[in-house]
């Protein structure tokens, strides 16, 4: 009975040991070369790198990283002194050990117990070598590209190396299908568009062929990439990817956006942690755009994602605060009709909005004191007294209550557009217009439709030259 007890207890242990290597993480490391120093577990967030895990080398180089619980799955970086680094890949198993010499760390890596990180080694020396070929042939195109034989030998060249290296891609992927690294190379390999047919006859065929690689390369732009594989939050191809696309594929108007938006996240909702990635990244990506338009993205995540609930990550104040910020874009957004204003005016007379009649009405939030206003107010007089005959008006609002000032100012500055005042902000001109700094300028249509809003005093004249000739 004692032995049959001793053997349970034996097989009890080996059985703790077994679960615990499995819901731990234990590397070991050893840096020929180096010793007693400080080392470093980091891992992508985005495209921002963080510290998980320090170990220090003994007199003989060795430490080791463990830790209770499994870390995260993704692209992993030790980071050695001197700014030195290299990336591995944590997976499943996170038991393994790894050396280098320091003096060679990339050209010495060698893993223990991890057949993928080795595969991952191989795989980044030989695609480092294809960039490289890649690279030097294009140098070697841009020095030459005055002499049309070598220009085509070499563009040849180029697309001989471009094959070999999205088949190499391919390969890898195919290989390690099961894995993290085929779920990371595959997402590098390039889509492939065709080449459309376009019928004879056809008006504008070079167009038509454009606008039919743009819909294909936009709705196939994330075929390789797996929306909800949570591994790829910590690398940085997803947010590579993720400002590739919103920033260089997708139009930038708010409605060609906001499309893709509701697409993106139709694919990833059903991870969470995808999800608050993706949506976190779609709202700081939007909220600090300087792209005119781009308020009516962030108002539309804003409502559709955090203020209906989706967003469990944020607080109620955080919610609260950016229910305030909505709701000062939502009566200002491009393509609204803006909002009449009625107030008194520099001649004593109340003016209205919607009574101008011209082509182009320049809405302008200003003050006379404003060091900004005192350069930009000048430029946008001398504009309007060429302009104001040919089809625009400037409707000019002061923000403060200082009427001395005002009138001296218009005196002394000669500006006769239509100057209006209200003091008291009972036409609520600051909660309509956002108007928390000046100056400020709105561009509005005959209809008053919102067309351009917050640009540069300076930007005005090319804006409404371009808008008469492309847009009218």
């Amino acid at each position: 009975m004692k032995k049959f007890i001793t053997a349970i207890s034996s097989l009890l242990l080996v059985i703790s040991a077994f679960s615990q290597s499995k819901n731990n993480y234990s590397i070991s490391l050893s840096v020929s070369g180096l010793r007693d120093s400080s080392i470093f577990l980091a891992y992508h967030f985005g495209d921002k790198q963080y510290i998980t895990d320090t170990t220090i080398l003994d007199a003989r180089g060795n430490g080791v990283f463990s830790g209770k619980e499994k870390l995260s799955q993704g692209i992993y970086m030790i980071v050695l002194p001197g700014k030195k680094y290299f990336e591995l890949l944590i997976s499943d198993d996170q038991n393994f050990s790894v050396s280098c010499s320091y003096n060679d760390y990339f050209n010495t890596l060698k893993f223990t117990g991890s057949d993928e990180n080795t595969a991952f080694v191989a795989y980044q020396k030989k695609w480092g070598s294809l960039q490289q070929r890649s690279s030097s042939n294009l140098k070697r195109l841009q020095s030459n590209k005055e002499n049309q034989d070598s220009v085509r030998i070499l563009n040849e060249k180029q697309r001989i190396l471009e094959a070999e290296m999205k088949s190499y891609l391919r390969t890898i992927s195919d290989e390690n299908k099961n894995n993290l690294l085929g779920i990371l190379v595959k997402s590098l390999i390039p889509i492939d568009i065709p080449e459309f047919k376009i019928e004879a006859g056809t008006h504008n065929p070079d167009s038509v062929r454009w606008v039919k690689r743009y819909n294909y390369n936009k709705d196939h732009f994330f075929d390789n990439i797996d929306l909800k594989d949570e591994r790829l939050i910590r690398t940085p191809i997803l947010q590579a990817r993720l400002d590739a696309f919103f920033s260089n594929v997708v139009i930038q108007s708010a409605d060609s956006i906001n499309r893709e938006i509701d697409k993106i996240i139709k694919k990833c909702e059903s991870n969470p942690k995808m999800f608050q990635f993706i949506s976190v990244y779609l709202f700081n990506h939007f909220r600090e755009s300087e792209i005119m338009g781009h308020d009516a993205v962030l108002v539309k995540i804003a409502d559709d994602i955090y203020l209906s609930g989706k967003a469990d990550w944020v607080t109620s104040d955080f919610k609260k605060d950016l229910q305030r910020q909505v709701e000062l874009l939502r009566h200002n957004l491009i393509g609204m009709k803006a909002e009449n204003l009625v107030m008194d005016s520099y001649k004593g007379i109340f003016v209205a909005l919607y009574d101008i009649e011209k082509e182009f009405t320049i809405l302008y939030f200003w003050e006379p004191n404003c060091g900004f206003c005192k350069e930009y107010t000048p430029k946008l007089r001398d504009y309007y007294l060429k302009a104001r005959n040919e089809g625009v008006e400037v409707f000019a609002v002061c923000t403060i209550s200082d009427k001395a000032a005002w009138t001296k100012y218009i005196d002394e500055n000669n500006l006769s557009w239509i100057n209006g005042w209200d003091p008291d902000r009972s036409s609520h001109f600051d909660y309509y217009y956002n108007v928390q700094t000046t100056p400020m300028v709105y561009i509005l249509d005959r209809n008053k439709k919102i067309i351009a809003k917050k640009i540069s005093v300076d930007d005005v004249p090319s804006f409404i030259e371009t808008y008469r000739k492309y847009y009218r």
